[in-house]
This record gives structure tokens, sequence and C-alpha cells, in this order.
């Protein structure tokens, strides 16, 4: 049996699309068959568990008892891959649990397969928390990822001052989640499925639906991209599955 692998997405600041990022790596390891389950930590509401709620429960990761349902839980789950998506202001928090109960150790020393998903904003608060979360990555694989999916702007005023900050960090390693049409993100919003269902034209149970034929195609056209990067950084491989599954989106 692969040995577990722990996905962290998350950041110190809000409104850098850290959801959205979670749920095209939930559909990317639906498209190639690999068993995922997620942790929303949006306690009590909850946003990634609306998209995805077969495979998502909703925990307080501040909480002990929560801890233990992810972390106590990772040899046992049908799924050897958990993906949990952190919640705003909770990044350095919940790095800092995850070395505090020694799941760090565990992954400098093998035992674990741990990668984290630093989702970055374009101001220098974001690019900040850079250097406070690249001092728990020893043992993980870490990825800087710039989203446009606010069509944020990224230091375009100041690539030096972007470049000095990315220079801090080894062996990490950069992705860009491109901007989606905002009215094709809108209608998968209201929609409430995954990027992959919508695609497919399914509702929330599997039915058929109605979705607009030209945004179903922007969509797909983007998570294809998405994916792209996914598939050069060989996520399959890190979370040590091979198979692929079902169409990707970016396939007829």
């Amino acid at each position: 049996m692969a040995k577990p692998a722990v996905i962290v997405v998350g950041a110190d600041k809000g409104g850098v699309g850290k959801t959205t990022v979670s749920r095209t790596v939930l559909d990317y390891f639906t498209a190639n068959n690999i068993p995922t389950r997620a942790f929303d930590t949006e306690s009590p509401r909850g946003t990634l568990k609306r998209f995805h709620p077969e495979v998502t429960e909703i925990v307080d990761v501040t909480t002990t008892s929560d801890q233990m349902k992810i972390f106590d839980t990772l040899n046992t789950a049908t799924a050897n891959v958990t993906v949990i998506d952190v919640r705003a202001g909770l990044m350095s928090p919940t790095l800092a649990a995850l070395r505090d109960i020694g799941f760090l150790d565990a992954a400098r020393s093998g035992q674990i397969t741990f990668a984290v998903f630093h989702i970055l904003g374009p101001s220098i608060a974001s690019l900040d928390e850079i250097a406070e979360t690249a001092s728990f990555m020893d043992g993980a694989k870490y990825f800087l990822v710039k989203n446009f999916i606010n069509n944020t702007s990224f230091f375009e005023w100041d690539q030096a001052t972007y470049n000095s900050y990315f220079k801090r960090i080894k062996n990490a390693t950069e992705i860009t989640i491109p901007k989606l049409n905002e009215m094709a993100y809108e209608q998968v919003e209201v929609s409430s499925v995954p990027f992959l269902k919508f695609v497919a034209n399914k509702g929330p149970n599997d039915e058929t639906a109605n979705y607009s034929f030209v945004l179903r195609g922007y969509v797909r056209h983007w998570l294809g991209n998405v994916w792209g990067e996914f598939d050069r950084i060989k996520l399959t491989d890190i979370v040590g599955s091979k198979d692929k599954g079902f169409a990707r989106a970016d396939e007829d």
C-alpha cells in the first residue's frame, strides 16, 4: 500500500482563491482515478463541501479532536490522498500544529508524503507569508501558486521585488492558475457542482443538466490548462499513483 499523502491548500491572506484551487485538485484526482478525501476547515459553514459533499468533511482544525479526525486516520482511510483546504488566517497556525504533533517529522523521515499549495495574492503582505511558511517546508513539496482567478496582477510594476521573495525559498516550485471567464465561473458557483461535472453537463446528483455549451467550453479549456500545470509538477507521481481514469477535461 502506498504511504499516505497529505496536501494542504492555504494562505494566511484571504480572498486569493484557495478553495477554487482545492476544487481543481479534487477534480484532477477524480479524473485520474485516485481516491481522495478532503477536509474543509471553514467551520462551521464550509465552501469546499458545497461542491464536493461526497468526499468532504467540515472540521475545526484548531481543535485537538478534529486534528485527530484527520491525522489519526491517515493509515486507515479508504482514500490514500487527503486534501486539507485551510481557511484564511489559519495557514501558519495549522503548519505549527503539524510541527507540534510530529507530522512534519514523519514527512521528513519519509513516512508520509506532504505537499503544500501556498496560494499567493499580489501584495507584499501575501509575499511576506512565504518566509514564515518556508520554515515548515523541510521534507515537503512546496508549491507557490499564482492564482489569477480574481484577475490579480503580480507585481508587474516591480518584477525585481517579486523575484527577490521567490529566491528566498529553496526547492519551491511556481504554479500559475489562469483566469477563468467570469460568467463561466459564476455559473459553476450557482450550480454548486465540481468543475468536472459542469463540463460533463451533470447536476449535483449526476442527473443531466442544461448548462450553456459556451460556458462549459470555457470551463473545459481552463480546467485543461490548470491540469496541465498539475501534470507538469507530476502531481500523480507525488501522491504515489499513476493510474489513469476516465476522460480528462481537455478530452472529448
